[in-house]
């Protein structure tokens, strides 16, 4: 099978169909019409010998060698479209790839990141957000932020910041809490890390409550949850200043439990880039 009978128009509109799972929309984006985009997939579809789409009563959806094939031609038309930029613009850029934990990405990186491209304009960030699960040698990070105590085989850790938990909720529920006890009246909301709760009732001298609240996989989830009255979530403390700050979160009480940290974390074994480095001393001064 010789990919070199295949034009570029024809896996640009396999590409868009592919993210969009809709001709018209794909269409709409690459200023051709629906026929154009659907006469570009089945000269795809002839040639690969296989159906890449499947319709259901839900819409378009890829079949098992459409999703095969899709993030691999959206992969070699980004490096495309990358190259042809560096060709324009007159100079190499160096591309930094981060693994971030989605609490720490929405609570601190996020608005300061502007200052760090400020900083370093030659830089372009690639950031993928996760939720602890992180592989730096298959995802090819250069960085990874992650929560935790600092103990990964084979990877370098520096602490960035510590992170108390305490119970959060939505104003309401909070005027209706007194004492530790009255958390017994309320769904708890819980992380994958199923003791917290109990780490912090030791910590309140409290016995026999348990938490039995949905299980959510993020803090920034669990606390959105709180705000619109789901429930009492236990969050860290530095990720929702600003929602403590705008009153959408209360904490009702002053005790907090330390369940981890979070760190910049890379492969011991892989050598740090400049821009990896240059990253991690801003990040470092940041975070201090």
């Amino acid at each position: 099978m010789d990919i070199r009978t295949l034009s570029l128009n024809t896996l640009r509109a396999f590409e868009a169909a592919a993210r969009h799972l809709n001709f018209t929309r794909a269409a709409d984006e690459l200023c051709v019409t629906q026929a154009a985009v659907s006469q570009q997939v089945k000269m795809l579809e002839a040639h690969v010998g296989k159906a890449l789409f499947r319709r259901t009563t839900r819409g378009l959806v890829l079949s098992d060698e459409g999703a095969l094939l899709a993030p691999v031609v959206s992969a070699a038309l980004g490096r495309v479209a990358e190259a042809l930029s560096v060709i324009s613009t007159g100079g190499v850029r160096e591309v930094l790839t981060i693994g971030v934990v989605g609490t720490f990405a929405l609570g601190f990186l996020m608005e300061r990141l502007p200052e760090f491209q400020a900083l370093h304009p030659g830089i372009d960030v690639r950031m993928l957000t996760n939720n602890n699960a992180v592989d730096l040698w298959t995802e090819s990070l250069d960085v990874a932020i992650r929560f935790g105590d600092g103990s990964w085989h084979g990877v370098t850790a520096e602490r960035l910041m510590p992170a108390p938990m305490t119970p959060a909720c939505c104003p309401a529920m909070a005027g209706q809490i007194v004492n530790v006890t009255d958390l017994a009246r309320f769904p708890l909301l819980r992380s994958y890390r199923l003791q917290d709760w109990s780490t912090w009732f030791e910590a309140a001298g409290v016995r026999g409550l348990i938490a039995n609240g949905p299980i959510f996989d993020a803090s920034h989830l669990m606390a959105l949850a709180a705000a619109r009255g789901m429930g009492i979530a236990l969050l860290p403390l530095p990720m929702f200043e600003r929602e403590r700050s705008a009153g959408q979160l209360i904490t009702p009480f002053d005790i907090t439990v330390d369940r981890g940290s979070y760190w910049l974390t890379r492969l011991s074994s892989k050598p740090v880039s400049d821009a990896a480095s240059r990253f991690s001393q801003w990040l470092l001064q940041a975070a201090a």
